[in-house]
C-alpha cells in the first residue's frame, strides 16, 4: 500500500463511523416502513414485494433491462408511452445484479434501490455535516427517512439511486473535489431527467469560483467570501470537536492550489455528459433529433409550462366539497416547499444547494402532467430540509426522539396505506 492508500482508509473508516448514528437511524425507519407495508399487505390480500418491484416505472424500468429500449404502447387517445422516457443508469444496474447473480431484474431493481437509499442517506449526512454538523446531519437523514412518501426510497423506483449520485456530487462540490462532481453529476444525468438540477449546482458554483479567482485573487492561507464553493475541509478544522461554522463562515480558497482550474475545468466538461449524450441518442433513435426526448415526453403528456396546468388542477378541486380539501391541502402543501427554500436563502445556503434544490423544485411543480406524482418528484430535494435539522437538533434527545418516532409511525402507515392504493404513479 501506499503512504496514500495507508492515510485514505482510516479517514473513510472515520467517515463512517461519524455518519453511523444517521445511516443506523435511517435503516431503523426503513425497516418499520417495510413491516407496516408487509402487514398491511397481508391484510389486504397482496404481495408487499410485488408492489415494491413490480409497479408502475418499476415495472418500465425492468422491461428495459431485459428487453431493452423499443418498447412503446399506443392508447387510445393517440398518446404513445415509449420506454425511451426512462433513462438508462437504473436498467443497467439492475442487468447487472442479473448477470452477476441469481437474482431477477425485478430483484436487482430492489437491491439497488436498498443500496442506494443508504448511500443517499450517507450523502445527505455529509451536505448536512459539512454545513451544519453532525448532529444535525443525523436530523436531516431522519427527516428525509420520515417524509410521507418515503417509501419511494424503498422501491425499484430511480428516487433513490438519483438523490444518492446528487447528494455525493453536490459534497464533492462543497469540498473542492471537481472531477468526483463531474462524473456524479454526469451519472445523475443518465438516472433521471432532473439530473439537470445537479448539472446546473456544479457549473454554477464552478463558474462562481473562476469569476472569484480572477475578481480576487488569493494567496495561501488566504479567505473567500461567504459560502465559496469548492472550498476545503478547513472550516471542519477550523471549529470545536463536534461544532461547526455558520453556513456563510469563509472558507479556505482553493483557487491556490496547484492543478485546481485545470480540475474544476474538467468536472465542468464532464458534467453534463451523461444527461446531454442520452437526449441526443434518443433523439437519433426517433430520428427527431435534438429535441426528440421532448416529443417523447410528450407521448406521456408530460412537459414544462411554468406551473398553468398544475395550477388549474389545484383550483379545480375548490369547485366541489370534498374535493375542496384536497384542494387546500396541495394548495398548503407547495406553500410549505416555497417556505422552506425562502428559509435556506435567508439562511444564506451553500449556493450548489440553492441552485441544486430550487432547479429540482420547479422541474416538479412546473411539470405540466402526473400531478399525484409531485410529491415523489420532490423527494430528492433534500437540501429543502436542511433548516429544519438544525431546529430538531437543538431539542434535548428524548423529545427529539419521540417526534422523530411518532412522525415515522405516522409515515409507515401512510406509505403502506398509499402503495396499496392509487400510489406512486
Amino acid at each position: 500500500m501506499t503512504d496514500l492508500d495507508t492515510r485514505a482508509a482510516p479517514a473513510r473508516l472515520g467517515a463512517l463511523r461519524r455518519a453511523a448514528p444517521a445511516l443506523l437511524g435511517y435503516a431503523a425507519v426503513r425497516a418499520l416502513g417495510l413491516v407496516v407495508l408487509a402487514l398491511w399487505s397481508a391484510a389486504r390480500g397482496k404481495d408487499a414485494y410485488t408492489l415494491l418491484t413490480a409497479r408502475w416505472d418499476a415495472l418500465w424500468y425492468t422491461r428495459v433491462a431485459e428487453l431493452g429500449y423499443g418498447y412503446e404502447v399506443r392508447l387510445p387517445n393517440g398518446d404513445v408511452h415509449s420506454n425511451l422516457a426512462f433513462f438508462p443508469l437504473l436498467p443497467w444496474l439492475e442487468r447487472l445484479v442479473a448477470a452477476v447473480s441469481p437474482l431477477s431484474y425485478a430483484d436487482g431493481g430492489f437491491v439497488v434501490a436498498l443500496l442506494a437509499s443508504l448511500a443517499a442517506a450517507w450523502g445527505i449526512f455529509a451536505v448536512a455535516d459539512h454545513v451544519y454538523g453532525p448532529r444535525a446531519g443525523v436530523c436531516a437523514v431522519l427527516l428525509w427517512a420520515v417524509l410521507p412518501v418515503g417509501i419511494v426510497q424503498s422501491m425499484a423506483y430511480s428516487e433513490s439511486l438519483f438523490t444518492a449520485l446528487a447528494a455525493w456530487s453536490l459534497y464533492a462540490v462543497l469540498t473542492g473535489r471537481w472531477v468526483t462532481a463531474g462524473v456524479l453529476a454526469s451519472l445523475a444525468g443518465l438516472t433521471r431527467p432532473v439530473g439537470l438540477a445537479v448539472v446546473a449546482a456544479v457549473w454554477t458554483a464552478g463558474i462562481v469560483s473562476f469569476v472569484r479567482d480572477r475578481s480576487a485573487p488569493v494567496t495561501h492561507g488566504a479567505r473567500t467570501g461567504p459560502g465559496a464553493p469548492g472550498g476545503t475541509e478547513l472550516r471542519r478544522a477550523a471549529a470545536p470537536d463536534g461544532a461547526r461554522a455558520s453556513p456563510s463562515a469563509p472558507v479556505a480558497a482553493e483557487g491556490a492550489a496547484p492543478g485546481v482550474r485545470p480540475r474544476r475545468v474538467l468536472g465542468l466538461l464532464l458534467a453534463p455528459l451523461g444527461a446531454a449524450g442520452y437526449v441526443l441518442w434518443v433523439g437519433h433513435r426517433t430520428g427527431n433529433g435534438p429535441l426528440g426526448y421532448l416529443d417523447v415526453q410528450a407521448g406521456w403528456r408530460n412537459g414544462f409550462d411554468g406551473g398553468y396546468a398544475f395550477a388549474r388542477f389545484v383550483a379545480e378541486k375548490f369547485t366541489s366539497f370534498p374535493s375542496a380539501l384536497a384542494g387546500l391541502g396541495l394548495t398548503l402543501g407547495v406553500g410549505v416547499v416555497v417556505w422552506l427554500y425562502v428559509i435556506c436563502v435567508r439562511q444564506r445556503q451553500p449556493l450548489p444547494l440553492l441552485v441544486y434544490a430550487g432547479v429540482v423544485t420547479a422541474l416538479a411543480l412546473c411539470a405540466s402532467g402526473y400531478f399525484g406524482s409531485k410529491p415523489r418528484l420532490l423527494l430528492p430535494a433534500f437540501p429543502l430540509l436542511l433548516p429544519l435539522a438544525p431546529a430538531l437538533a437543538r431539542l434535548r434527545p428524548p423529545r427529539s426522539a419521540l417526534l422523530v418516532g411518532s412522525v415515522a409511525v405516522a409515515s409507515a402507515v401512510y406509505g403502506a396505506f398509499w402503495l396499496n392504493g392509487s400510489g406512486p404513479p
